[in-house]
């Protein structure tokens, strides 16, 4: 499988709980940070839920 890496890049301040639990789960707990993972559709899902606060660099 190929890899993505995933940028914060708005501020989880605000966010409901389960959107920084989400952040949480993929490893995001500062901003501008990026995490890499393997490229699979629970990876995908997590990201669409939290798509307004994070970016996808290929």
């Amino acid at each position: 499988m190929s890899t993505i890496k995933i940028k914060q890049i708005k501020s989880r301040i605000g966010a409901p709980a389960d959107q920084k639990r989400t952040l949480d789960a993929l490893g995001l707990r500062k901003l501008n940070r990026v995490v890499e993972h393997e490229e699979t559709p629970s990876i995908l899902g997590m990201v669409a839920k939290v798509k307004h606060l994070v970016t996808i660099i290929k």
